[in-house]
Order: structure tokens, then sequence, then C-alpha cells
């Protein structure tokens, strides 16, 4: 099944009179299950193109299309809406609130979507034993090292059983073994759940894992391969 078809994209940043394609015409499908990631060096176009699959931003021209669902004439209520139900997100800083415990960061989602307390934390706990953090349950961000709290971010994003996981950069703030766990983690995730998941990466730790990698350059899609 498919969760993302990009049909044609462009998208053109103007600040005055300056113009800067970051993405000059691309196709791509993403289905349900894949370990993906999106390289290239840096202003290829990988982050634009990340944003448009998340319904973050609206591409100049050409078709987006998340879960059978045509987004490209979307107004923000009704992306943001698309979003909550369909897509989790992992940030390269993390974006846990700091004043909320690991527990309760990721049980935020399910409050927001109106889940009882039961089954919050039945969720909650669920995904905290998968990401090994229960025993971290109650310690607040400051309290965590960098790959505790990118475990969090990884629980929290999946709190709501989204059908994709868009991930920007995850590990660029890591270092070597706290990727590597961070990575095998999600790697696990996916091979037990089908969640779909989609990185823009240059990290090698991250590329490694992928069982697809597509290479843009200069806004274009110049390569697609299997891992």
């Amino acid at each position: 099944m498919e969760v993302a078809k990009l049909t044609d994209v462009t998208r053109v940043y103007k600040i005055g009179e300056v113009e800067t394609r970051a993405l000059n015409g691309v196709s791509l499908t993403i289905e349900s299950g894949e370990f993906t990631a999106l390289v290239g060096p840096s202003g290829s176009g990988k982050t634009t193109l990340l944003q448009l699959i998340g319904c973050l931003d609206q591409p100049t021209s050409g078709r987006v299309v998340i879960t059978g669902k045509e987004t490209t004439n979307l107004n923000r209520n009704q992306r943001a809406d698309l979003r909550k139900g369909t897509i989790g997100f992992v940030f390269q800083f993390f974006a846990l609130i700091p004043t909320l415990t690991a527990y309760e960061n990721v049980e935020m989602p399910l409050l927001l979507n109106g889940k009882t307390p039961a089954q919050r934390k039945q969720r909650v706990m669920e995904l905290l034993d998968a990401v090994d953090m229960t025993s971290h349950s109650h310690h607040r961000p400051d309290q965590l090292s960098g790959g505790q709290q990118q475990r969090v971010a990884v629980a929290r994003a999946l709190s709501t059983s989204p059908k994709m996981i868009l991930a920007d950069e995850p590990t660029a703030n890591l270092d070597t073994e706290n990727g590597e766990q961070v990575m095998g983690i999600m790697k696990k995730l996916n091979d037990e759940t089908g969640t779909t998941f989609v990185f823009a990466t240059h990290d090698p730790r991250v590329i490694k894992y992928a069982k697809r990698i597509v290479t843009l350059q200069d806004g274009l899609i110049v390569a697609d391969t299997k891992n």
C-alpha cells in the first residue's frame, strides 16, 4: 500500500527578488513498511522533501498524496488533522517538553487525541518498554542523555500508531554508540510493527540501516537503490 506519493513536485522559495529551487520536479512513492533514507549534501532538497511528505509545507507545483488523500489544496488546519492520525515526527534536537517527564512526553499526543487514562497508561508503558526506557519514565529531559531523549522522542512519535514516522537527521546530535542504539531500536520497531520510517540524513550510521536509499542532488532524485 502506498503511504506517500509525490508526482512532479517542485518547491521554490522566494526571498525578495531571489528565488531558490529546493526541488525541481521530484516524483517518489513510499510503500507501507519501508525503512528509507533520503540522502544528499546540504542543499540537495532532502529536508524539503521530508517536509512535503509530512504536510509541514506545500509544493509550488505538483501533487502530494498521503495515505490516499490529496494534500496539495488542504489548508493548514486540514493538514494538521491529517498529520495527527497519520504521521509521527522525530527531530534532530529531540523537541521534548522540558518540564514533562519521559512518561508525560510520550503521553501528550494521546491526551490530545482524547484517549482514556487507562488507554494512555497501557500505550505509554508499551512504548517505553519497546525503547528500553521504562526505568527512566519519571525523568525529565534534563535528567536524560541525548540518546535517551531521542529514544523517548521515538516512543512519542509512535504513540498514536501512525502509519509513517519521519525523522530529520535523527542521529546528528548523538555520539556513535547512542546513534547506533537509536537506529537499532527504530529498525526493530519497523520490523516488528511494519511502521514506515523515512529519514533525511547524511549520517552513514543511518544509511547502513536503510532498506532503500534515495539520493538527491540539486533538487532532483539522482539515484534510488535497495540496500
